[in-house]
């Protein structure tokens, strides 16, 4: 058990760490927390999904919870079924991008509020670990089935807007992203990749952050003419982009584009996070809208939608969120977004992205390290003459560039993004910070490590 109760979800090696036996006490623990009469509960394509959604199941009904079977859909189709349906909580069954031996739970409250370490995975821990599960009712819970596809694709749909025809090519990465999918098909020409469903994710890691995921997709893009591409993660919460000539769009560009775009037929709030180009900001302002920075990780980010009801918030990881969908991620919503971007201009992807790219970054660079607060105290004692910001790890702001150091919350990682107005200040900055990054860690003496 040791190790899977994460930041933001419960994620662990099938069999290994994560078994029937601990499922079937998750599903009881996450019943006496939450009290819970009634969850929707969904999976993914891996094998050992459908065991573990058995076991958790029989957790839930024996505390006297109702659950609703989704059966198979991807991670914005479970948020969406946990709002639509009033449920009092839901839980999708996923690893997300993980190899296949692994899987895990992601958990949310009514209306698809996620359930974080600090909001509930550390209390769902200990009471795993205590067994102090609430005393069981008279009544048993019961299972039914619902099929929430359809009601999702059509609600994705009524966003489609289209001006002429257009046709993308798209990755599903053997996994959800062809379930999420389904949502584009009838709206645009749909060329698919590795659409059928294989939890050994046989071609490649189900990742777009990982620009070699992409090379199949950007090879399928060079044998016919495609308006753009798309590239899903594991569970279709994430989604990556490429514009007509098969080149990454750095995914908060796409962020940006599709606010600007939003901003457009309505005023309101846009949330960005830390580590994102300084154009998105800018692109939000410009277009109208309040800009606001968020911490990294959709818990925070869903917070902090809802608390200023905003209308959108794009993350450099590939999540997009919309208001319509409970304030949760939606690729199918952002994927008709840029279609209907790209079918109103007479310009083509790649042109309408090239105004955003104002800045040079360093994309994610991510350190293993042996002791993230020494890192971030020579951080902050080296750059006290910048805007300094401790939001999320530390941010330092200049006038021709800024960066982010943060820990990871997923692994034993330390990030650094860094952007600049021209490349060689990028580069030369981007060899200083990573220099004393490097230094300060290999002060820490040996066997300190909290890894």
């Amino acid at each position: 058990m040791a190790g899977i109760f994460k930041a933001y979800d419960i994620r662990g090696i099938y069999g290994e760490s994560l078994t029937g036996d601990l499922a079937f006490k998750i599903g009881r623990a996450f019943a006496t927390l939450l009290q819970c009469r009634n969850v929707v509960v969904s999976r993914d394509m891996r094998p050992h999904s459908k065991p573990l959604f058995d076991a958790l199941a029989q957790g839930l009904i024996r505390q006297g919870a109702d659950v609703l079977d989704l059966g198979l859909c991807s991670t914005p189709m479970s948020n969406f079924a946990n709002g639509r349906f009033k449920a009092d909580a839901g839980i999708m069954i996923t690893a997300s991008h993980n190899p296949g031996e692994w899987n895990g739970f992601k958990m949310s409250r009514a209306q698809a509020v996620p359930i974080s370490g600090s909001t509930g995975i550390q209390e769902l821990e200990k009471i795993v670990a205590d067994e102090s599960f609430a005393a069981q009712p008279g009544k048993r819970g019961k299972i039914r089935s619902r099929d929430i596809v359809a009601d999702y694709v059509s609600h994705v749909k009524a966003i489609a807007n289209l001006r002429r025809p257009m046709r993308i090519a798209a990755d599903m990465a053997n996994a959800m992203g062809a379930y999420e999918a389904r949502a584009l098909r009838g709206v645009l020409t749909v060329d698919a990749l590795f659409d059928t469903l294989d939890g050994a994710f046989p071609n490649h890691e189900a990742n777009p952050m990982r620009v070699e995921t992409l090379r199949p997709l950007q090879e399928k893009m060079r044998s016919g003419a495609y308006d753009f591409g798309v590239a899903f993660d594991g569970d279709a919460d994430r989604v990556g982009f490429l514009d007509e000539k098969g080149r990454v769009i750095p995914m908060d560009l796409t962020g940006a584009l599709i606010a600007q775009d939003i901003l457009q037929r309505e005023k309101g709030v846009v949330f960005y996070d830390l580590r994102s180009t300084r154009a998105f900001k800018e692109i939000i302002e410009e277009s109208g809208g309040r800009a606001l920075m968020s911490r990294v990780g959709h818990a925070f980010i869903k917070q902090q939608m809802r608390d200023a009801n905003a209308l959108f918030a794009g993350e450099l990881s590939g999540h997009y969120y919309f208001r319509e969908n409970y304030f949760t991620e939606s690729s199918g919503m952002a994927a008709l977004c840029i279609a209907n971007i790209v079918s109103r201009s007479d310009r083509p992807l790649s042109e309408l992205i090239a105004p955003m790219r104002r800045y040079h970054a360093t994309g994610e660079i991510n350190l293993a390290v042996a002791n993230t607060e020494k890192i971030l105290g020579a951080i902050r004692t080296r750059y006290a003459d910048g805007r300094v910001s401790m939001l999320d790890g530390v941010s330092v702001e200049y006038p021709d560039w800024w960066f982010n150091v943060r820990a990871s919350n997923t692994e034993p990682l330390v990030r650094l993004n860094l952007e600049a107005r021209t490349r060689a200040t990028m580069e030369k900055k981007r060899d200083e910070v990573l220099a004393i990054m490097q230094a300060a860690d290999q002060s820490t003496s040996a066997g300190v490590s909290p890894f």
